[in-house]
């Protein structure tokens, strides 16, 4: 039997302190770390033959309304790739966003690691529409350019925003009616059905999307995400795929423990609406103050506002938080799981102060 002891690594950081830089920041839920103990002792088989992989699936089909198949994986980067790279020959390409992740965060990682091109559009609040597609969606047949057999959604959008079903049901038609495929870049999907007040099929499987990225990290898991496969005609290799990419977790029962402490109650449901209430919150604490424009909406658990000249240096010496655009001085502020209505309060109140300086 394990036994628990104390830690020999020392405390380096202030447990206290929490900003609005990302919900990368925050720490793993209670809960999770609960279940990980949970999952630890004894031996049990390793890549992903052991029971709480075999339990996730379960579970997740139970969300997604039909028998699903997951990979589980350690990081979002990880999941995009394996998913595009799965629904593509090598001549593919993926329709997204000019501010897709995939795009613009993952370090050409698609492009380098996936050998994936990019078919980007502009987008003035982050949501694909069939007409945009339609914009990258051509040349098919000619061998001189990549062909375009996937469009990938994010959501919620790294503009802040949500897609409705509806607006998913008609980019997945349009598209599988011109032969391509869907990818969702769930990141923060839980943090959309939170917004919508929706289940998660009803933005997945319900409307038509054929491979999900299904995030955790950012609500509140510890390096775990998954690659869920809703249409297994959409995909090919991925269990050859994830080993090839180093995605493969010997350990596997650790990362599926994360994904069921999230899905088997409602966990990920009571964290997403609590980072989305917080970031409500911040929204509501500085509309209106003079020199503060909350430029987008509020539609899930990210505020983007442009400050006066030199106000986001001076807050960032106590809050950390990071520049969207430094042209037009749009900052970002993140909230997340573990976000209090104290951390806004003094957020909003130190944004005040330093805006009347």
């Amino acid at each position: 039997m394990t036994r628990v002891t104390e830690s020999a690594v020392p405390l380096l950081h202030d447990p206290d302190r929490r900003g609005f830089a990302s919900d990368n920041y925050a720490g793993a839920h209670p809960e999770v770390l609960a279940a990980m103990s949970t999952a630890n002792g004894g031996h049990e088989s390793a890549y992903g033959a052991d029971r709480y992989t075999a339990r996730l699936h379960e579970v997740m089909a139970r969300h997604l309304g039909r028998e699903v198949q997951v990979f589980p994986v350690f990081n979002g980067t990880g999941a995009n790739v394996l998913a595009l790279q799965s629904m593509l020959p090598r001549w593919g390409a993926v329709v997204c966003s000019e501010t897709a992740h995939i795009n613009t965060d993952e370090n050409a990682a698609p492009e380098r690691v996936g050998g994936i091109k990019l078919l980007t559009v502009p987008t003035p609040d982050g949501r694909l529409t069939p007409e945009l597609v339609d914009r990258q969606a051509r040349g098919r047949g000619d061998e001189h350019r990549a062909q375009p057999l996937v469009v990938s959604l994010t959501q919620s959008t790294e503009l802040g925003t949500c897609y409705s079903p509806e607006e998913i049901r008609a980019l997945c038609e349009h598209a599988h009616g011109l032969g391509m495929r869907v990818h969702m870049d769930g990141a923060r999907l839980a943090n959309a059905a939170a917004s919508l007040d929706l289940p998660l099929r009803a933005l997945t499987s319900d409307v038509g999307v054929d491979l999900l990225s299904f995030g955790g990290t950012k609500n509140g898991l510890l390096g775990a995400e998954a690659v869920v496969v809703i249409d297994p005609a959409a995909s090919v290799g991925l269990t050859y795929l994830r080993k090839m990419n180093m995605q493969l977790g010997s350990k596997m029962r650790f990362v599926s423990a994360q994904l069921l402490a999230l899905l088997e109650g409602d966990l990920w449901l009571r964290s997403a609406r609590h980072a989305n209430a917080m970031a409500r919150r911040l929204r509501d604490a500085v509309a209106g103050v003079e020199g503060v424009e909350v430029v987008r909406p509020v539609e899930a658990n990210a505020v983007f506002a442009v400050l006066p000249a030199g106000v986001a240096d001076r807050l960032r010496e106590r809050f950390r938080f990071y520049d969207w655009d430094p042209f037009t001085g749009e900052v970002r502020w993140m909230c997340s799981f573990d976000t209090t209505t104290q951390d806004v309060d003094a957020f909003a109140a130190a944004i005040i102060a330093e805006v009347a300086r």
